[in-house]
């Protein structure tokens, strides 16, 4: 089995940190979005992954072969934004099997194994999430025996809870890029994309089956108050890490603090994760993340992304800074 994971986008709603850090290596929990992915993917045996990258590819390419050498990498750069389909469409020359695709907006919860064990006859699974403000999803329609009929965009009735969360297996992978083919030769509108869940259809249409399942958790990682409470969930699930002491320490579980950050007079937690080199004196921190090798002095800071070498002087409430940024109040 081989994977397409495609991260071309720019991550507007994480700006100003995705001006300088892509966003699959914005960190969550202590390690970067897409790590948890990759050790997924690690684990599952998969040897072979297409990256479709665009926006700050050197980044992604370099963070793949440094901490991933295990796999068999190849980064296919998306020179046009023109959709979902239009990505996956650029990992044709490299599949030549069964195949996973998923995109890494979000974590979850799901046993991937299960593509092992698939019904002979079945050409997929989409993996899906019920949820309540279904409008704001792509939703999965189902027929009586849990196979996808369609996918609706946003419906403003409730046809179904099913979210579509972007994670799929397809067996039948050359029905799959006939598909594709058939969406890229419809005419656009400038602007216009062409959508992978078109593709699925035309699977569908085609006889295929795609197994609907749903996962156990859904976690998104898209923008900054997403960012943070999927942070709090790792850290309730086994990420947290607290510190070894300190001068006057006061701690609130869950929080992950990196060996060697220097604490005092502080209160920190719940849902703050410090990482390696940080220095923190004289500071109230809660629902924050902080990157390395930052300084925070005199500050209560809540619903906070702070990036790299970040100096903080004097402020109170929530903020958001790239790397390198040097802050002091008043």
């Amino acid at each position: 089995m081989k994977v397409v994971i495609p991260l071309a986008g720019k991550g507007t709603r994480l700006r100003p940190h995705t001006y300088v850090t892509p966003k699959p290596l914005l960190p969550v929990g202590g390690a970067p979005v897409m790590s948890y992915i990759l050790n997924d993917l690690d684990a599952l045996g998969v040897e072979e992954i297409v990256f479709i990258t665009g926006y700050l590819k050197e980044s992604i390419e370099s963070y793949v072969r440094r901490e991933y050498p295990q796999f068999r990498a190849h980064f296919v750069e998306q020179p046009v934004q023109n959709g979902t389909a239009g990505a996956v469409a650029l990992a044709e020359p490299y599949i030549d099997e069964d195949l996973l695709i998923i995109f890494v907006d979000t974590l979850f919860d799901a046993d991937l194994s299960l593509v092992k064990r698939l019904p002979e006859g079945e050409a997929g699974v989409i993996w899906t999430k019920e949820v309540e403000d279904y409008q704001r999803f792509g939703v999965v329609v189902t027929d009586k025996d849990g196979y996808m009929r369609r996918i609706v965009e946003k419906p403003k009735d409730p046809i179904s809870k099913l979210a579509n969360i972007g994670l799929y297996y397809i067996r039948d992978w050359r029905l799959l890029f006939e598909g594709i083919h058939h969406v890229m030769e419809a005419t656009k509108q400038p602007g216009e994309e062409y959508y992978l869940t078109d593709a699925f259809q035309y699977m569908i249409d085609h006889g295929a089956k795609i197994r609907t399942v749903e996962v156990a958790g859904w976690y998104d990682c898209g923008q900054i108050e997403t960012l943070l409470d999927t942070n709090r969930h790792l850290l309730e699930t086994g990420r947290a890490k607290r510190p070894l002491g300190g001068e006057s320490v006061k701690i609130h579980d869950p929080v992950r603090v990196a060996d060697g950050v220097e604490l005092q007079d502080v209160e920190i937690g719940p849902n703050v994760t410090i990482e390696a080199g940080c220095q923190i004196r004289g500071a109230k921190l809660r629902d924050t993340i902080v990157g390395p090798n930052t300084t925070i002095e005199g500050a209560e800071l809540h619903d906070s992304l702070i990036g790299a070498r970040v100096t903080i002087r004097g402020v109170n409430g929530s903020v958001s800074l790239l790397d390198d940024s040097f802050v002091v109040g008043d």
